[in-house]
């Protein structure tokens, strides 16, 4: 199946002998149980979010990062890491659009919570740049119930339907975008947008979020473009599958 792909991987845009890229196939049989694995432990503090910005290819959710008020702990993680915003990653239609698939199937969006070791690096651009500085959260988003939790930002993005519109979104707690289920898949990859950096520590949750069709309507509806340029949908925004190479993608559950 050729599904699209959005103007920012036309190019051949890939590190020169990277060897832990993302996006990846989860093979469910050959992910490897390790008993060692903790839980993965969440605390945000919902006043640390600031705003939404449309930045011409996602949609971004931005925390106030100065300080450890909103924080992950445990899971893979040897230190604990601050969160720096989330997006989300969709289709133009239901059959694809998550970033990550398992066992080849896609999921119509995939959510992306991105966090940096600030107990090692003093900036988020610092930690970028290195093996263990980021860890991204990913969680599946599939058609179902309606998401209450979801809602309140949905109901936000008409102001941010061009490119580079920004508003104040100062109160949300993206921990009811996470389902409760402790089940997660981990493997040491890269960032799925450029720099492209193998930076990052993959905690992919086994279980999805459900979502309703008005939700994920809301996301299509967003633009690539600026005010005044023709208008170019926002759809289709998630990078191609990338070769695991000799990478073990582990579990947390049996």
């Amino acid at each position: 199946r050729h599904l699209p792909v959005h103007p920012l991987w036309q190019s051949p845009l890939t590190i020169p002998g990277g060897t832990r890229q993302s996006p990846i196939n989860i093979q469910w049989r050959d992910s490897v149980y390790d008993p060692f694995l903790k839980p993965l432990k969440i605390s945000y503090d919902p006043t640390t979010c600031l705003h939404i910005w449309n930045n011409g290819y996602s949609f971004l959710v931005e925390f106030d990062d100065s300080t450890d008020r909103s924080i992950i702990v445990g899971g893979p993680l040897e230190n604990q890491y601050r969160l720096k915003q989330f997006h989300f990653h969709w289709g133009a239609i239901n059959e694809w659009g998550s970033e990550h698939t398992v066992d080849s199937k896609f999921y119509p969006a995939e959510l992306h919570l991105v966090h940096w070791n600030a107990v090692v690096y003093p900036t988020f651009e610092e930690a970028v740049m290195e093996g263990n500085g980021l860890a991204v959260i990913g969680v599946f988003l599939k058609l179902g119930a309606h998401h209450e939790g979801l809602q309140t930002l949905v109901d936000a993005l008409p102001a941010v339907k061009h490119k580079d519109t920004v508003i104040e979104f100062d109160v949300f707690d993206p921990s009811c975008l996470i389902p409760s289920c402790p089940d997660y898949w981990t493997y040491a990859g890269s960032l799925t947008t450029p720099p492209l950096t193998e930076s990052v520590t993959w905690i992919i949750k086994k279980k999805p979020i459900e979502v309703d069709e008005n939700q994920l309507e809301a996301f299509r509806m967003l633009l690539f473009t600026s005010d005044g340029e023709e208008e170019k949908r926002m759809v289709d925004n998630f990078r191609p599958l990338q070769p695991l190479m000799n990478r073990t993608v582990r579990s947390s559950f049996q």
